[in-house]
C-alpha cells in the first residue's frame, strides 16, 4: 500500500539521511494537486556533503525526486536560479513542509522568500529590443505559414517567448512546462485566460487571428514588432 505522502517522506529521511540536519517535503503534494504520477520532491540539507546531487528513485510506493545540499551549494543554487529567473529551489524550499529541521531551516526558508519576494532582474531596454525581435521573427513565421505540423511547432516557440516576454517586463518569474502557465495565472489571471484562448482557438480550429492580435497587443506598449533597424553584433 502506498503510505500517504507526509509519513512516506518522513520514513524516507529516517532511513535514507537519518543525520541530516533539515529537509523539506516539496512540489504538488504540499499544494494539494497531486496525482496519481505525481512525485515527492524532497529537499536534504547535509553538512557533510562536498557537492550537491539530484537523485531520482522509489521508497515506500512512492516516486521520489531528492536535492541534497550542504550550507553552501544552496546558496550557489539560489543565485543561478535567481539569474535565469526560474527560482526552482528557492520556490522548494520557502512552500516546503518541514520534515525535520536542526534549528536551520528558518533561516534558509527566510532566504528562498526574500529572494522570491524580490523578484527577477528588470531587463535593460537592450534586452527586450532583443526578445522584440525574436518574437516578431516567430511571429511572422506563424502568419505566413501554411503547413500544419510546422506551423504546431510555431505556436509552441511562439507561446513560450510571449510568456516569458509578459513575465520578464514586469519582473515576475518564468517557469517552463506547466510552470509556464501558473506563473502566468499568478501575474494576472484575466490575461492567462485570453492566451489559453488564443492559442486553443489555434490548436483545436487552426485559427490564428486571436494568437496575432494577442502578440500584438503584448508588444504594443514597447513599440510594436520589431525588425527594420535592429542590429545584433555590429562594430
Amino acid at each position: 500500500m502506498r503510505q500517504e505522502p507526509i509519513e512516506a517522506a518522513r520514513n524516507f529521511i529516517s532511513e535514507y539521511f537519518p543525520d541530516c540536519q533539515g529537509a523539506v517535503l516539496a512540489g504538488s503534494v504540499i499544494r494539494g494537486e497531486f496525482t496519481e504520477t505525481s512525485d515527492l520532491d524532497i529537499v536534504v540539507f547535509c553538512n557533510d556533503i562536498s557537492t550537491a546531487y539530484r537523485e531520482s528513485l522509489i521508497a515506500f510506493g512512492w516516486p521520489i525526486e531528492i536535492f541534497v545540499h550542504n550550507f553552501i551549494s544552496y546558496k550557489d543554487y539560489f543565485e543561478n536560479d535567481c539569474k535565469r529567473a526560474r527560482p526552482s529551489l528557492p520556490r522548494m524550499v520557502s512552500e516546503g513542509f518541514v520534515l525535520k529541521d536542526e534549528n536551520i531551516l528558518d533561516i534558509i526558508k527566510n532566504e528562498a522568500q526574500k529572494l522570491l519576494d524580490k523578484g527577477p532582474e528588470a531587463w535593460t531596454s537592450e534586452t527586450i529590443n532583443f526578445k522584440r525581435y525574436f518574437i516578431t521573427d516567430v511571429l511572422e513565421d506563424f502568419i505566413g505559414c501554411g503547413n500544419r505540423p510546422e506551423g504546431i511547432f510555431v505556436a509552441n516557440a511562439l507561446a513560450d517567448l510571449v510568456i516569458e516576454f509578459v513575465l520578464r517586463t514586469n519582473r515576475k518569474w518564468t517557469g517552463t512546462s506547466k510552470w509556464a502557465l501558473r506563473s502566468l495565472k499568478q501575474y494576472d489571471l484575466e490575461f492567462a485566460e485570453q492566451f489559453v484562448y488564443a492559442f486553443d482557438e489555434f490548436y483545436k480550429n487552426n485559427k490564428k487571428c486571436a494568437v496575432i492580435n494577442l502578440v500584438d497587443e503584448v508588444l504594443q506598449p514597447y513599440g510594436g514588432r520589431l525588425f527594420e533597424g535592429f542590429s545584433l553584433g555590429k562594430k
